[in-house]
């Protein structure tokens, strides 16, 4: 399946530089050390200082919903991952039917034009 490549985004560039190692990075909020997603210079809950920090990789499907109309089918998923932040992102399967909110993933990643994406399968 083709996907369009992300959007580029100078605050978010340490994230794609991460991806293409196979990492996945998130900010964290250096007052209140909680994590959050989209990437961006200053904490979304006081405003003040951030950092990157390396996630685990894993959560679980907090929404989804499957696409089997498409050609081929595809599953786009919220996902919480487990240092916090809901992400969307697509869930890779081999039985389509068989995602489910509440489902443990891991992270994978992914060529989508120019770069790599962070893209979820389930934890068997």
């Amino acid at each position: 399946m083709n996907h369009p490549a992300p959007p580029n985004d100078l605050d978010a560039q340490p994230f794609w530089d991460a991806s293409a190692r196979n990492v996945l990075l998130l900010k964290r909020c250096m007052e209140t050390g909680k994590c959050f997603h989209y990437p961006r210079e200053f904490s979304p809950f006081t405003a003040g200082p951030t950092e990157w920090v390396e996630a685990s990789g894993f959560g679980e499907i907090y929404s989804c919903s499957i696409a089997y109309r498409a050609k081929p089918a595809y599953c786009i998923a919220y996902v919480r991952l487990d240092e916090g932040p809901i992400v969307l992102s697509n869930i890779e399967a081999d039985d389509l039917t068989k995602v489910a909110i509440g489902q443990r993933v891991r992270v994978v990643f992914r060529n989508v034009g120019d770069r790599m994406a962070p893209f979820f399968i389930p934890v068997s």
